[in-house]
């Protein structure tokens, strides 16, 4: 089992800036990747960006260029930056991990962007 927490959500004006963070434990040594999905209000979870054990990062075309996800090993945390927020990128943002079977979800914290 993996246990996930996250912080650094709340409201933001559209154009800027927030980072969030996740803090795993439990049995942390059997995560590969880590990384983050969101979900708005009448919509399905969705995927936004994933860090590798050996450091690859991947991305939703959506969030190219805009956010930066990074991760680290020793302190078994991943972060995402995210700048240029716009609206629509409104939703609960949830970090997961992922051992090669089992994915693990934390309790999700809400991301609001104001036009």
């Amino acid at each position: 089992q993996v246990q996930l927490v996250e912080s650094g959500g709340g409201l933001v004006q559209a154009g800027g800036s927030l980072r969030l963070s996740c803090a795993a434990s439990g049995s942390i040594a059997s995560i590969n990747a880590m990384g983050w999905y969101r979900q708005a209000p009448g919509n399905e979870r969705e995927f936004v960006a994933r860090a590798s054990s050996l450091g690859s990062t991947s991305y939703a075309d959506s969030v190219k260029g805009r956010f930066t996800i990074s991760r680290d090993n020793v302190k078994n945390t991943v972060s995402l930056q995210m700048n240029s927020l716009k609206p629509e990128d409104t939703a609960v943002y949830y970090c997961y991990s992922w051992n090669g079977r089992s994915k693990y979800w934390g309790q999700g914290t809400q991301v609001t962007v104001s036009s």
